[in-house]
C-alpha cells in the first residue's frame, strides 16, 4: 500500500468514500483534536494521546476509539473490532448517508472528555511463568549443548 503523507492523500486512495470521510474528518476537527497520519492512517489526538482514529476499507469505513470501551453508546452503534483489542471500539458506515452528524459529534466529544479524564486501558504486563515440558526437559538433560542453545 502507498503510504500517505496527508489526511487529503489518505482520502484520494479511497475515491468510493471520499465524501464521506471528508464529512467525518469536518465532524473530528471542530473540536480541539489535533490531527496526524499514524500507522498510514488519519489519527486524531488530545495532547499527544490517540484519541480516535479514522479509516476506510473495501466496503465500508469509519472511525475507531482507541478507548471507546468507556464510551456510553447511548445509540448502539459501536462494535468491537476483534477481542484481543480491549479497549478499541469501531462506529462503522457503508454509506454517506449512514452518516448521523450529530451522533458522531456527540461521540467524539465523550472521548475528548474521557481522554481528559484520564480513562484509558493500560497494556496488560504481567508475565506468565514459561512452562518447559517434561519431554523438552529429558532432550535439555541428554543433549546440554542443546540447552545451551
Amino acid at each position: 500500500m502507498k503510504k500517505n503523507n496527508s489526511v487529503e492523500e489518505y482520502i484520494e486512495n479511497y475515491p468510493h468514500f471520499s465524501e464521506a470521510l471528508i464529512i467525518l474528518r469536518d465532524i473530528i476537527n471542530s473540536t480541539e483534536l489535533e490531527e496526524s497520519i499514524k500507522w498510514n492512517s488519519p489519527v486524531y489526538a488530545y495532547n499527544g494521546k490517540n484519541v480516535l482514529g479514522m479509516g476506510a476499507h473495501k466496503n465500508h469505513f469509519g472511525i475507531w476509539f482507541f478507548n471507546g470501551v468507556f464510551l456510553k453508546d447511548t445509540h448502539k452503534v459501536l462494535l468491537q473490532a476483534q477481542e484481543k483489542t480491549k479497549g478499541l471500539r469501531q462506529m462503522r458506515f457503508e454509506s454517506v448517508n449512514d452518516i448521523n452528524k450529530n451522533i458522531v459529534l456527540a461521540y467524539v466529544k465523550e472521548a475528548i472528555e474521557n481522554q481528559k479524564l484520564g480513562k484509558e486501558i493500560k497494556p496488560d504486563k504481567t508475565k506468565t511463568a514459561l512452562v518447559v515440558p517434561d519431554a523438552l526437559k529429558l532432550e535439555f538433560k541428554n543433549n546440554p549443548n542443546l540447552k545451551a542453545c
